[in-house]
């Protein structure tokens, strides 16, 4: 005879492993639709605040149970950045360490991701991070953990399993941009004023390219300027016409205009408006409306007509402008 009981616990162990195989896969899908959706606003706050973008989308994962829980769900809280006594925007209550705890609320999204990179930047005791190299995850984790950004001795582990999963390390090169860019549609009006306004290349027997050419999420060609560049010294290395690149980077009518070393110099007229998922820029000092239209590669006069502003309007610390 059969053992019943034998049975009952072979069909038991069964049903609970296809259970946890089917949450797995549920988990896994939320990960990756997590990332596809969150990519391209992680590499850019890493351009622009040095912060790996794999640490920032690996913190999402983590923070949010891939963008699940309700600090993410009810308050644009991705990061799971608490209160504090400097915070003076909206909160919510939600039990952590201990019930009831404040929690930062955001309007959007990209809030959270601006004030994620903002908290790391200005906070004195994650300063020793901005040394390490920018594809050292495993150096971020465990710095982060050994600051205290969270309670969890196994932060840091964590953090760098699902790097390591998702092989979130990829989107720290680069160099990802130029090979993976995904553009948004145009509509056919737009494709053919893009097509008339490409760059004429000028041919001369012998020219090399000195230059890595990179490509920025909606698309855009560029390069980045070496030390003592103007944009008659790219456009000659490139075979570029001088009045070409000057249009194209909103510059003053002049080819000798000194660029600094990794200025970006678009090899392509820039588009109406930016093409990532951040609707507004809010100004940091130094920053100007011609460096804010370079950073997000829209044309100057879009930025300005987009925030009604005139030409005479300079952008102070603080400033909220919209980018698309």
């Amino acid at each position: 005879m059969y053992n019943k009981n034998g049975i009952f616990y072979f069909l038991l162990f069964i049903f609970l492993w296809l259970s946890t195989q089917a949450f797995s896969q549920h988990q896994s899908k939320a990960c990756e639709t997590y990332i596809e959706n969150h990519k391209y606003l992680a590499i850019f706050h890493m351009l622009k605040y040095k912060i790996p973008a794999s640490i920032t989308l690996a913190q999402g994962l983590l923070e949010t149970s891939a963008g699940m829980s309700k600090l993410a769900t009810k308050g644009n809280n991705y990061f799971g950045i608490k209160c504090h006594k400097d915070w003076k925007g909206d909160s919510m209550s939600f039990t952590d360490d201990a019930p009831n705890e404040c929690f930062r609320k955001y309007n959007t999204v990209e809030d959270s991701y601006y004030d994620h990179s903002i908290f790391l930047t200005k906070r004195g005791r994650y300063a020793f991070l901005f040394n390490l190299e920018i594809t050292d995850y495993k150096g971020w984790a465990k710095g982060l953990q050994e600051a205290g950004y969270a309670t969890d001795k196994g932060y840091a582990n964590k953090l760098i399993k699902f790097i390591e999963d998702y092989d979130l390390y990829q989107y720290d090169d680069k160099n990802y941009l130029a090979s993976n860019s995904e553009t948004e549609k145009e509509n056919k009006k737009e494709k053919k004023k893009e097509k008339e306004n490409k760059p004429t290349v000028v041919k001369k027997p012998g020219r090399t390219f000195s230059y890595n050419i990179f490509k920025t999420p909606s698309g855009l060609l560029y390069v980045e300027a070496k030390a003592g560049d103007s944009y008659e010294t790219v456009a000659d290395a490139l075979g570029f016409k001088d009045k070409d690149l000057v249009k194209y980077n909103d510059a003053p009518k002049n080819i000798y205009f000194p660029l600094n070393k990794g200025d970006v110099v678009y090899l392509e007229k820039k588009k109406k408006k930016a093409e990532i998922p951040c609707y507004y820029h809010i100004v940091v000092p130094g920053e100007s409306m011609y460096s804010i239209a370079q950073l997000y590669g829209i044309r100057l006069k879009n930025l300005y007509k987009m925030n009604k502003k005139n030409g005479d309007y300079i952008p102070e610390d603080g400033d909220q402008l919209k980018v698309r």
